[in-house]
């Protein structure tokens, strides 16, 4: 897949990589909605892998919703994608699916002085439980989602799934290599289930300074070639 991105604002890193391998597990059917959709990179990815699905997206910042309709075309995947802020979309009817890789460092960490990369990485502009209230709202009845987050704030997000409705069904702890802390956690989420919680073994990043072979194995089945131009 070929990806434009901007160059001097937010380009998709490893988590949304890893969060494409971590939803490819599963097989998506119906209408799929990718929240905070940047380039387009998770979503028209599974565009490519899925092609059955109804893909939509939502993107607040104009710039990337450029990108993202460019990257759509270019790669010939139907996509709708809404501009705006997720938390004020409606009318638009229920999803069997959301995917998310959403702004979610908090505001303890370090900030950036760029505004587009302050938006796209920070969870003041889109704080956990509107987000997940949200998600629960666009869900179908026995919807599903996938999303990835901030391995340390875990627990805040398993309290907001819990009071809106979804079940944490899946979990990964992503770390960068094995005698290191997590800092990501992939979540698979189910509406109105009462399935036990089952915690996956963990996605180890590196071995020395070599992607370990199951993290490989994603690279390889994404198959994107970036190129980043100016806006």
């Amino acid at each position: 897949m070929l990806l434009y991105q901007i160059e001097n604002g937010y380009c998709y890193n490893s988590d949304s990589i890893l969060l494409y391998g971590f939803i490819s597990r599963y097989t998506l059917l119906g209408r799929v909605l990718d929240i905070g959709a940047g380039s387009g990179i998770v979503g028209l990815l599974l565009g490519r892998d899925f092609p059955h699905i109804t893909l939509e997206a939502v993107e607040k910042q104009p710039h990337y919703v450029e990108f993202a309709r460019r990257n759509a075309a270019i790669n010939k995947i139907e996509y709708r994608l809404h501009e705006g802020d997720v938390v004020q979309l409606g009318g638009h009817g229920k999803f069997d699916w959301i995917v998310s890789n959403p702004p979610f460092y908090h505001s303890g960490s370090a900030r950036s002085d760029n505004e587009m990369l302050h938006q796209a990485r920070y969870n003041v502009h889109l704080p956990i439980e509107p987000f997940i209230q949200k998600i629960s709202k666009l869900l179908k009845s026995n919807g599903q989602a996938v999303i990835c987050y901030d391995a340390r704030q875990f627990s805040q997000l398993c309290v907001a799934c819990e009071r809106f409705g979804l079940r944490v069904c899946e979990i990964q702890f992503v770390h960068s290599k094995s005698d290191r802390p997590s800092t990501l956690v992939m979540i698979y989420l189910k509406k109105n289930s009462k399935a036990a919680m089952v915690i996956l073994p963990p996605l180890f990043m590196f071995d020395n300074d070599h992607y370990t072979p199951a993290v490989q194995a994603i690279y390889d089945k994404a198959k994107v070639h970036s190129i980043k131009c100016p806006i």
